[in-house]
């Protein structure tokens, strides 16, 4: 269970201190290292510049096993079996709605509350501060960061802290709207017809045309948003378009840039998780299931470090090959989302997604893409870097929606 050792304002007291392990970021890649770190008795820091589940900028959502494999449920806010993908009318061609039957299921949850979860699973110590940068190592061959309130060290630290990529030498090429970045707006207003909604997106060029926008219903509330590919395409006037078309209030905006190119995973001793080691995949600007999951692949890799049975060494150079295995699947969904950006006016969009709309061709894609990260990983007693694929139901196999 964190510990919180201070507070803001006139409470906040300065922070210089040495740790086994670092984590900066208390979000999902970070709070997931730090879960695998239970128990160890590795004296863990997390460092966050705002408190455990305070910030939330998605939509926040992700496969419904991944969530009850990390004993996640009880943040369900709601579940879905269909996906509803919506396209406009093209030439002499109507609009026209796709519903899809996936073979999994997809829940939208409750930010502050799955954090805490999360959060509950660890051991390990919380203090706010807002990390500024990398500073030279240390003797002995700790890693020093500087924050707000003063120096921290340890030899293993991890960057959980988002695209900013901010213990990167390098970070400045990072920088948006010029980036490999996309970027997304949403509202969360309060819908008391949100149980009555389907998950639903929009490949409609009214609001992006490189990109997409979506409706994700959560229990009490309805998560509306648009997402661009080009981060030099604003998207407040297209999600306050498709709030008015959809008749909900443009209540509580949050948003982010979202790295859609795979990054190097470790630099200079230093291990990335989550956004800031590009681990969003594009096309779907999915990003929590593989926070999660590279989370856990780098805390596994951390905790054979604290137990003695391999080196800082060796465990970046585990880690950093478990990243750079999956290049081939970020490679070909950006590829994807490059042949979206450029078809999404055209009536070839139409007549794809007429070819892929068979129940066939929908459960063997969808089967593939959550092998990308299967929830199978998550499992107690799954070796660090033993992916064992996840096996879709057969066909017309009931499925129990979480409520």
């Amino acid at each position: 269970m964190p510990v919180r050792a201070t507070k803001r304002g006139a409470e906040r007291t300065p922070l210089a201190s040495s740790h086994d392990v670092l984590v900066c970021g208390a979000s999902f890649a970070g709070l997931a290292v730090a879960r695998e770190l239970a128990g160890s008795g590795a004296d863990v820091l997390v460092v966050d510049r705002y408190e455990i589940g305070e910030r939330q900028t998605s939509a926040c959502a992700a496969p419904t096993e991944w969530l009850e494999a990390l004993g996640l449920q009880d943040a369900i806010r709601q579940t879905f079996s269909d996906l509803v993908i919506h396209r406009p009318g093209n030439g002499d061609r109507g609009p026209k709605t796709y519903r899809w039957s996936l073979p999994w299921t997809f829940s939208t949850f409750d930010y502050p509350q799955l954090c805490q979860l999360l959060a509950e699973q660890g051991d390990f110590t919380f203090e706010t501060a807002k990390v500024e940068r990398r500073v030279d190592a240390a003797p002995g061959g700790d890693v020093v960061v500087e924050t707000d309130r003063g120096e921290l060290r340890a030899p293993l630290v991890v960057d959980a802290l988002g695209w900013r990529r901010v213990l990167s030498r390098g970070r400045k090429a990072i920088q948006p709207p010029d980036a490999r970045l996309s970027r997304g707006l949403e509202v969360h207003p309060k819908d008391p017809t949100a149980p009555e909604k389907d998950l639903e997106l929009w490949l409609d060029p009214k609001y992006v045309t490189p990109g997409y926008s979506w409706s994700f219903p959560a229990r009490d509330e309805v998560r509306v948003g648009v997402g661009s590919f080009d981060p030099k395409i604003h998207v407040k006037d297209p999600t306050v378009e498709l709030a008015g078309d959809l008749g909900v209030a443009t209540d509580g905006y949050q948003g982010n840039w979202i790295p859609h190119r795979l990054r190097k995973a470790t630099e200079d001793g230093v291990f990335f998780v989550g956004d800031s080691a590009g681990h969003c995949l594009p096309t779907t600007a999915e990003g929590i299931r593989t926070a999660l999951y590279f989370g856990i692949a780098c805390g596994r890799e951390l905790r054979r470090v604290v137990d003695g049975t391999q080196s800082r060494e060796q465990a970046l150079s585990r880690y950093g090959s478990f990243s750079d295995e999956h290049k081939w699947a970020f490679d070909w969904l950006w590829r994807v989302q490059t042949i979206v950006s450029g078809v999404n006016k055209l009536p070839l969009m139409d007549t794809a997604l007429d070819l892929m709309d068979r129940d066939s061709f929908v459960r063997w894609a969808f089967t593939h893409y959550l092998n990308i990260a299967p929830p199978t990983f998550a499992r107690a007693g799954t070796r660090a870097t033993d992916v064992k694929p996840w096996v879709a139901p057969p066909a017309g196999a009931p499925r129990a929606l979480t409520a």
